[in-house]
C-alpha cells in the first residue's frame, strides 16, 4: 500500500525493516526455539548496530543521540519494529522509555535534559511513568488522583501509591504525577516530578503478575506497584511548569498512543504474514487451507481493516502537528486497538495448535495485544470522548419535519 509517507520516512523505515529481517527477527526466532532468554549484552550489541545503521532512537533529537525524525516520519519505522517481540527495544524505541524521552525533550530544562535525557537515550538509566493508582485513585478517570506533593522550603514532600508503573521494577527515576495544589481542580493543580529510585521512602512493592508478562529477554520489565512515603526531592526536579502535569501528560499520551498504534499494527501485520504462510502450506479436508473461501474472506477483512487503521493513524499524526488532535487520536487508538486484537486473534485461529504454542511469536503477540484496549486509555474512555464530541453541535433542523403527536389529543390536554 502507498501511504504517501515522506521520502525520508520511507527510506528510514526500509532500513529499519532490513535490520529487523537481518538481525532482530532471526535472533527472536532462535530464542523462541531454544527457550533461552536474550541477554541485555545482546540488546546492547543491537543498539551499537542500530547506531552504525543510523537507526538508533529515531524519536530523539540528534543532539541527544537520536535520529531526530519528525513525528510523522518516524511512524512507519515504529510499525516495522512492532513486527518483532524485541524490535522496539533493539533500536531504543520501546515504551515507556520512548514516551519519557519525549516528555523530557518537550518540557525539561537544559540542565534536566543533560542530567536525565542524554543518559536515558543511551540506556545508561531507566525511567518509569508513575500515574495510575489503585482504587479509589486515578485510573480511567484521572481526576481521582490521590497522590500529593507538598512544598517544604526548596523540597517537595511526596506521598503516593502507584501501580501499573511500566518498567518500574528496574527504574532509576520515576516521573511521578502528583497533586501539588489541593485547592485547584486536578487538571490545574497537578505536577510531574522526577523522583530517584534510591530516595528515602521509595518502596517497590512488587512486579504485578499480568497477562502477557512473559518476555524473551532477561530484561526487568513489567509493571510495578510503588509507594512513596514522605519522599523528599528538590523542587527543581519538577518537569515543566508547576500545575501543568495534566497538560504535559496529554502531550505525552497523544503521540504515545499513535506510536503504540503503529507498533501494534506491525505486530498484526507479521501475525497475518505468519498465518498466510501457514495457510498456503497446511492441507486439510482435501485442499490447502488458503483455498477455503471462509478463511480467505476473513483474511481480506483483516487486511482491509488494518489498512484503514494505518490511514487513521497517519491522519491523526498530521493533525497532531497543528492541534492537540484529541478526537482524531482517540478514534485512532480505539479503532486500532480493536483491529489489532481481532487480527492477531484470527492469525492464532488460523494456526491452530501452532498458534497457541510458543515456537512462533503469535501466542506472545496475542497476550500482549489484549492490554492495548486498556492501556493508554480504555476503549470506553475514548468512546466517551468521541461521543461527547459527536453531540456537541447537533443540527436540530434536520428533524423539524418529523411527525409530532397531536397536542390536542395528548393525555394532559384531555384531562383539562
Amino acid at each position: 500500500m502507498e501511504y504517501h509517507d515522506s521520502e525520508k520516512a520511507k527510506e528510514v523505515a526500509g532500513r529499519v525493516a532490513n535490520f529487523m529481517n537481518e538481525v532482530v527477527i532471526p535472533r527472536e526466532r532462535e530464542a523462541l526455539a531454544t527457550g533461552e532468554d536474550i541477554t541485555m549484552d545482546e540488546i546492547h550489541e543491537m543498539w551499537e548496530m542500530a547506531k552504525e545503521r543510523n537507526l538508533f532512537a529515531p524519536q530523539v533529537p540528534e543532539e541527544y543521540g537520536g535520529q531526530g525524525l519528525d513525528f510523522s516520519d518516524m511512524l512507519p519505522s515504529f510499525e516495522q519494529v512492532g513486527r518483532s517481540l524485541i524490535g522496539a527495544l533493539a533500536i531504543r524505541a520501546n515504551a515507556p522509555q520512548e514516551g519519557n524521552m519525549h516528555t523530557l525533550e518537550m518540557v525539561g530544562t537544559e540542565a534536566q535534559k543533560e542530567e536525565w535525557l542524554r543518559p536515558l537515550v543511551q540506556g545508561e538509566i531507566q525511567t518509569a511513568f508513575a500515574m495510575t493508582e489503585p482504587k479509589v485513585g486515578a485510573g480511567s478517570d484521572p481526576k481521582m488522583l490521590q497522590s500529593t506533593a507538598v512544598k517544604d522550603g526548596d523540597e517537595w514532600v511526596i506521598n503516593a501509591h502507584k501501580w501499573w508503573t511500566s518498567d518500574g521494577l528496574g527504574a532509576d527515576y520515576y516521573l511521578a504525577m502528583v497533586r501539588t495544589d489541593l485547592d485547584a481542580h486536578p487538571y490545574e493543580g497537578t505536577s510531574i516530578i522526577m523522583v530517584p529510585r534510591d530516595a528515602d521512602g521509595v518502596e517497590v512493592q512488587r512486579n504485578i503478575p499480568h497477562l502477557g508478562g512473559h518476555g524473551i529477554t532477561e530484561r526487568e520489565g513489567g509493571h510495578a506497584e510503588v509507594k512513596f512515603e514522605n519522599v523528599r526531592v528538590p523542587v527543581e526536579n519538577t518537569l515543566g511548569e508547576e500545575g501543568e502535569g495534566f497538560r504535559i501528560a496529554q502531550m505525552r499520551l497523544g503521540g504515545g498512543r499513535l506510536t503504540h498504534c503503529m507498533r501494534y499494527s506491525g505486530m498484526a501485520e507479521r501475525s497475518l504474514d505468519i498465518a498466510k504462510a501457514y495457510l498456503q502450506e497446511r492441507e486439510a479436508f482435501g485442499s490447502k487451507l488458503e483455498e477455503k473461501q471462509a478463511l480467505r474472506h476473513r483474511i481480506a477483512d483483516a487486511e482491509t481493516r488494518l489498512h484503514a487503521a494505518r490511514c487513521m493513524v497517519r491522519h491523526a499524526a498530521r493533525e497532531l502537528d497543528r492541534s492537540d488532535a484529541r478526537i482524531e487520536v482517540a478514534m485512532s487508538k480505539m479503532f486500532t486497538a480493536n483491529v489489532t486484537n481481532e487480527t492477531i486473534d484470527l492469525a492464532l485461529q488460523c494456526l491452530g495448535g501452532n498458534g497457541i504454542g510458543k515456537d512462533l511469536p503469535i501466542a506472545h503477540f496475542y497476550e500482549n495485544v489484549r492490554a492495548f484496549r486498556i492501556v493508554d486509555g480504555a476503549d470506553e474512555v475514548h468512546r466517551r470522548s468521541i461521543a461527547r464530541w459527536a453531540f456537541e453541535d447537533v443540527d436540530e433542523t434536520e428533524i423539524e419535519n418529523t411527525l409530532q403527536f397531536d397536542e390536542d389529543l395528548r393525555i394532559d390536554a384531555l384531562e383539562e
